[in-house]
């Protein structure tokens, strides 16, 4: 075995057998190639294939890494090189009866145990708005990530309803699934673990086997992994874990770094290497990189380094605004492009997937082609789909395919069968689908849990529809997202997806905010067909040249030449939630950390002075990230500092306005953003008498002339006389 291309610290982990063995394997280090080689090392040494046991987070890399081997030793038969998961079922498939299982069982997928749990709900005669079964499933997974079953969850938490009813629907949960010989995935750990608690034979024939355990990214380790690991390992000790603290940012899905930061404590004889030269990055990214991340109280003490040279600093601007924010990157990326660099260098990183709405639009006017990576482009996102139907609905009633979209979305009891007896009933009569539905012998033979729900969306679309001319077309957004339901049914669902979907929709508030800003005549009708041209512009084939936009969560193991991380601001990035406690801080440090190193020879952050969320525009504060760069490594605007008045260098509250520093707090977004749909959807003051001075968004100021409490009339300063629907009306009382 040839290991002299490997460096020393590399050498020396692949050739280390017996004994524990801490791998701190910084970005960039050259892991997969030392782990391995030293799986490759360990068979020319005598160890035989089936001793050794491999586990790894993805079928990707424990694909990537059992190819790599098998170039090294050839025949890999017996050994093990796969997921946790993987490596779990094939071992509860040998003994499923030690933990209450026939051999036949089958696995569960969310479908299954969301329709599990929807069953467990109307049993209880408890309703799924209060408690989506998203919900519950995640507060079940989350109570199975560290061990605890019903009993153990009620022990622990506060005596109250909540509790109650999440600790009775887990109980009858997991009575189910055994009722059903199934498993869901958290229970293929978690029964793994009880298997080899149970059956201390067992337990031991597998510690036999496997004498020598590599586990990557044990970082990423929650609970149950840890605890089988560390049984496993228990009888040879020879277990070899491979990470890096500074790139733990899984913690909100159940990694806990502790695994890694503590795992000395737990193998007192362990011997640490720290894989510290980068083979990715220039020496300026490294060291600012560093500068940030070092601020972290909960890591090992490390720093990369390379034999490359310093390279460029790290440039950096604040822009204007986020539409300059986003313009400055594309324009870069063309100038950049010009001199000779493919599209496929730059990357553009963010922290939130609503922000790629404004990169995917700019891009598109500079007809610069992209593609969205580990996601879907921001008009092709369900949520913003459904969106678009409601609001198509409202300028074209007859559009089937729009209505077919969202009648049961959010859930309406509209099933297929009973949406296709009722297109049935509209073809004979010539009519649309809604047409249909608002006819009272359509109405009447819906199922009884549909007939409310269904009136409501008709009496929606119908009353946006009459009332166009007098609201504008937020007002009309806003009044759909929250009389159709939709808006509500994500915030009940209580799930990180949920949330996601949610600030996606309040994006779709700044692209209606910024077209009314633009338009000299806003209509609902002239923002639809330009809506439908953005949304169709940019069908990429993925095998093009083409510049990658993508979360830095979904970044993790990968590099670009050129790399971007827009929106560095406080409240963004890190983001507002951060500042709540410091492990949540340290854990948005290290996504820094993360973006940071995926870029190989140059890098840009940028902030704008001014960022539109949701429809609302607000001024920023420079990212606290930004603030602890080693400003040396630094070129482009300035990182504005405290005026000296405030006693030195410090932080900046905002721009170049000057405005007076007031204490930080972060904007909480999405709370306002469901305030103002709220506010903006309820339409105006209803208690209005002739004479009364009224103020209306879009036609000024005026005088109630009449109002017969379902219409009300008003002579308008500037546009006249007009009529208008009573509680729609965006009328404020002077």
């Amino acid at each position: 075995m040839n290991l002299d291309h490997l460096n020393d610290k590399q050498r020396e982990a692949a050739m280390h057998i017996d004994g524990p063995l801490l791998i701190l394997a910084g970005a960039g280090s050259g892991k997969t190639s030392t782990m391995t080689h030293r799986i490759a090392y360990l068979v020319e040494q005598g160890v035989a294939p089936w001793n050794i046991l491999a586990v790894t987070f993805t079928n990707k890399a424990a694909g990537e890494m059992k190819s790599r081997v098998e170039d090294l030793v050839g025949d890999t038969r017996g050994m093990w090189i796969m997921t946790f998961h993987a490596m779990c079922l094939r071992i509860l498939r040998q003994n499923p009866e030690i933990v209450g299982y026939e051999k036949n069982f089958v696995i569960y997928d969310t479908t299954d145990q969301k329709t599990l749990v929807k069953n467990i709900l109307k049993e209880k005669g408890i309703s799924e708005k209060e408690y989506s079964p998203q919900y519950l499933l995640a507060a079940i997974s989350h109570s199975k990530e560290k061990g605890l079953g019903p009993a153990e969850v009620k022990a622990q938490s506060s005596e109250g309803y909540r509790t109650n009813v999440i600790c009775g629907v887990y109980e009858a949960y997991q009575k189910a699934l055994r009722q059903n010989n199934a498993m869901d995935f958290d229970d293929i750990l978690l029964n793994c673990l009880r298997l080899f608690q149970k059956d201390e034979g067992v337990l031991l024939q597998y510690q036999e086997r496997f004498r020598y355990i590599m586990v990557d990214e044990y970082q990423d380790t929650n609970h149950i992994q840890y605890e089988l690991v560390a049984m496993l390992a228990a009888g040879h000790h020879n277990l070899c874990v491979v990470g890096d603290d500074d790139q733990c940012i899984y913690q909100w899905r159940g990694a806990d770094i502790r695994n890694i930061l503590d795992f000395e404590e737990d193998f007192p004889e362990t011997k640490v290497i720290k894989l510290e030269q980068n083979y990715r990055s220039v020496g300026n990214i490294l060291a600012a990189a560093h500068s940030v991340i070092c601020n972290n109280r909960g890591r090992k003490n490390k720093k990369l380094w390379t034999t490359r040279d310093a390279g460029s600093k790290i440039i950096y601007q604040r822009l204007e605004h986020d539409g300059a924010e986003a313009g400055y990157i594309a324009r870069e990326i063309e100038s950049l492009h010009r001199k000779g660099r493919p599209l496929t260098d730059f990357a553009i990183l963010y922290r939130t997937n609503a922000q790629s709405r404004i990169f995917e639009t700019v891009l598109s006017r500079y007809a610069v082609p992209y593609r969205v990576l580990s996601g879907m482009r921001y008009y092709d996102r369900k949520e913003v789909k459904d969106a678009m139907a409601y609001l198509r609905l409202v300028v074209n009633p007859k559009d089937d395919l729009s209505l077919r979209r969202i009648i049961n979305e959010p859930k309406r009891g509209m099933g297929p069968k009973t949406v296709d007896k009722i297109a049935a009933f509209a073809q004979v009569r010539g009519e649309s689908l809604l047409e249909a539905l608002c006819a009272e012998e359509v109405q009447e033979t819906l199922p009884g849990k549909a007939y409310d729900k269904v009136c409501d969306l008709v009496m929606t679309l119908a009353t946006c529809r009459r009332e166009r001319e007098n609201l504008t077309v937020l007002e009309i957004y806003e009044t759909l997202l929250d009389k159709s339901g939709y808006l509500e049914a994500l915030e009940q669902a209580r799930t990180i997806e949920a949330e996601g979907r949610i600030e996606n929709l309040m994006e779709f508030r700044t692209v209606i905010t910024d077209y009314e800003k633009s338009a000299e005549n806003p209509t609902i009708e002239e923002f639809m067909e330009n809506l439908t041209l953005a949304a169709e512009v940019d069908n990429y084939d993925e095998n093009q040249d083409t510049v990658t936009l993508m979360t830095m969560h979904s970044a993790k193991g990968m590099e670009f030449p050129v790399v971007f991380m827009p929106g560095m601001e406080d409240g963004l990035f890190p983001g507002n939630k951060a500042f709540d406690s410091s492990d949540a801080m340290e854990e948005e440090r290290r996504l820094c950390y993360v973006g940071m190193t995926r870029a190989k020879e140059l890098l840009y952050l940028t902030s704008a002075e001014q960022r539109t969320r949701y429809g609302r525009t607000e001024y920023t504060r420079e990212s606290q990230f930004l603030r602890e760069l080693d400003k040396n490594l630094v070129k482009g605007s300035d990182v504005y500092q405290q005026r000296a008045s405030h006693g030195g260098p410090g932080v900046s509250t905002g721009s170049y306005d000057g405005f007076k520093e007031k204490p930080y707090k972060p904007f909480d977004s999405l709370k306002y953003a469901r305030m103002s749909t709220k506010q903006t959807a309820a339409g105006g003051d209803t208690d209005l008498a002739p004479g009364d001075r009224v103020r209306h968004n879009k036609f000024g100021t005026g005088m109630v002339v009449e109002n017969n409490g379902k219409i009300i009339q008003i002579m308008f300063d500037e546009v006249g006389l007009k009529k208008m629907a009573v509680g729609v009306a965006p009328l404020k009382k002077l």
